[in-house]
């Protein structure tokens, strides 16, 4: 485990101290958990994998084959 040192005013942490206080915990328990979480969470990048990936699952029924010539796609109303 390591440790960090962080400088907050004087107002943050006492207020940090107080959140502490009611929910029975220390203020570095409450930044543990924080940055616990947002180490957990996806990054830009693994997020737009994901949604690529789940997009990508998404269609199934498309086939090369039944794109439209270029001739077609720009046909208008003729």
């Amino acid at each position: 485990m390591k440790n960090i040192t962080v400088t907050v005013d004087d107002e943050t942490y006492r207020r940090a101290r107080i959140k502490a206080a009611e929910k029975d915990t220390s203020v570095s328990a409450l930044v543990r958990q924080f940055l616990t979480e947002v180490a957990a969470d996806e990054s830009r990048d693994e997020r737009l994998r994901r949604l690529e990936a789940e997009t990508r699952a998404q269609i199934t029924d498309f086939v090369v084959g039944d794109m439209l010539s270029r001739d077609e796609v720009h046909e208008r109303g003729r």
